[in-house]
């Protein structure tokens, strides 16, 4: 257990964040997947992408580690080997997805595990399709989650048309299609991250994308694609992590800070949008548009105040926004309990399904600390102005959750206690020593 105490004090600094968690998990799939090989610096240290890691290890793929960066020695597209072991992705829905796809167009059979909130986790997402594509994929115990059983097969091209807008399904498909060296299409009701279609352009793949006039998106690759290694791949900060800096900044009066060589990738700063809409006080810095956009982000303390609600005065959050900000809407929420207005979060069943059930987590512990909340089927309704007070918080070994009712804490009256705070071990490991620095 952890116990926060609310800051009474503004803060002023400059700090940098962890590695983009979504970038280091993609970095070392492709640089494993390609010939060459492949530096990795500001990769994130952290438990879910050292799952992806050692899957590539048992897979016969040489990584070294030093204090700077990661050198992946790629084996090429057909260099895997078989592993002798059940391969574990821990935590990791990414590493889950995404190697599923891999796997799925090798010459041998492989496991895939996980977790216990990984084998609660729906996979029949990227099943459906890959079974499209004629994988020969199941579920060990028959529900469609994880462990999954691989029996590595060629496979057909696809053109698949996703029911969500999901990186991590998108993502499976056209690393199945590379792998398997056939064409393959993804159209998503919204564009989702980019972040492999824009890591595979990198690595000489000819990806191509298009965003249609219903704001439906397809991401395409052809067939007989090979991947040869950029030399150097620099991950920025990942702007999940930075979120909640940003938003402690927001609820400390007088405060600001100066967050260095953050990602701000559209399809995944949806937050900056939000927060602008606000009435928030951020600004970018030093842009630079190479492989990922990055940007060092400055935040001042600001009396929130949105400008754009509806017709009954609620601040609305929903629609194509949604997929670029869906690890971020728990801090949104915290947010949200303290702006002068009601804010209707919409359009995001998917937190259902994340590390916990987000939704009803958030607002189990957002009303023990003294929040108007309630949990919708695809959202939230929050009543702002409400101030919070300390409680004894059980985020339910969610990372994102824990983060969040942490930022919460700064600006609550009395202490609280997070339960299981190394949870956050997932995605940012040092999170609560930075935290507790400011």
């Amino acid at each position: 257990m952890l116990t926060i105490s609310p800051s009474h004090q503004p803060f002023h600094r400059e700090m940098t964040v962890p590695g983009d968690k979504s970038i280091s998990h993609r970095s070392i799939m492709l640089g494993a997947l390609a010939d060459g090989v492949t530096e990795i610096t500001g990769f994130l240290n952290s438990a879910d992408c050292l799952s992806t890691m050692a899957c590539f290890r048992a897979l016969g793929v040489d990584i070294e580690e030093t204090k700077d960066r990661i050198l992946v020695h790629g084996k090429g597209l057909h260099g895997l080997r078989a592993p002798s072991v059940v391969l574990d992705a821990g935590n990791s829905g990414t590493t889950t997805r995404l190697m599923a796809g891999i796997l799925a167009a090798q010459s041998f059979d492989s496991t895939l595990t996980g977790d216990d909130s990984i084998k609660k986790r729906p996979m029949k997402r990227v099943i459906d399709p890959l079974r499209a594509m004629g994988a020969d994929i199941s579920g060990a115990a028959g529900n469609d989650c994880a462990p999954l059983v691989i029996h590595g097969r060629s496979l057909q091209g696809t053109d698949w048309m996703s029911p969500q807008a999901s990186a991590q399904v998108k993502s499976c498909i056209l690393l199945a299609a590379l792998c398997a060296g056939v064409p393959a299409s993804v159209t998503e009701p919204a564009l989702s991250r980019d972040h492999s279609e824009r890591m595979l352009r990198a690595f000489g793949a000819e990806v191509t994308g298009a965003v249609h006039a219903d704001g439906s998106a397809t991401a395409k690759i052809p067939a007989g694609c090979r991947l040869l290694s950029p030399g150097r791949i620099e991950v920025p900060g990942d702007i999940s992590s930075a979120a909640f800096f940003l938003a402690a900044a927001l609820m400390i009066p007088g405060s600001e800070i100066l967050i260095r060589h953050v990602g701000i990738n559209p399809t995944r700063a949806g937050i900056l949008t939000v927060l602008r809409r606000m009435g928030a006080l951020v600004t970018e810095e030093n842009r630079d548009d190479s492989l990922e956009p990055c940007a060092d982000l400055r935040v001042r303390y600001s009396r929130l105040s949105p400008k754009d609600t509806d017709e009954h005065g609620n601040f609305v959050i929903g629609g194509g926004l949604i997929p670029a900000l869906i690890d971020e809407l728990p801090v949104i929420a915290v947010l949200a309990t303290q702006l002068p207005c009601r804010t209707l979060i919409k359009d995001a069943r998917e937190l259902r399904v994340k590390e916990s059930d987000r939704i009803a987590v958030m607002t189990e512990n957002l009303k023990r600390m003294g929040a108007r909340i309630e949990g919708t089927e695809d959202g939230f309704i929050i009543e702002g102005g409400v101030p919070l007070h300390g409680a004894e918080i059980d985020p339910h070994l969610d990372h994102r959750i824990a983060m969040s009712l942490a930022v919460a804490a700064l600006s609550a009256e009395g202490d609280t206690v997070i339960r299981d705070d190394d949870c956050v071990r997932i995605s940012y490991p040092t999170f609560f020593r930075e935290l507790l620095a400011l």
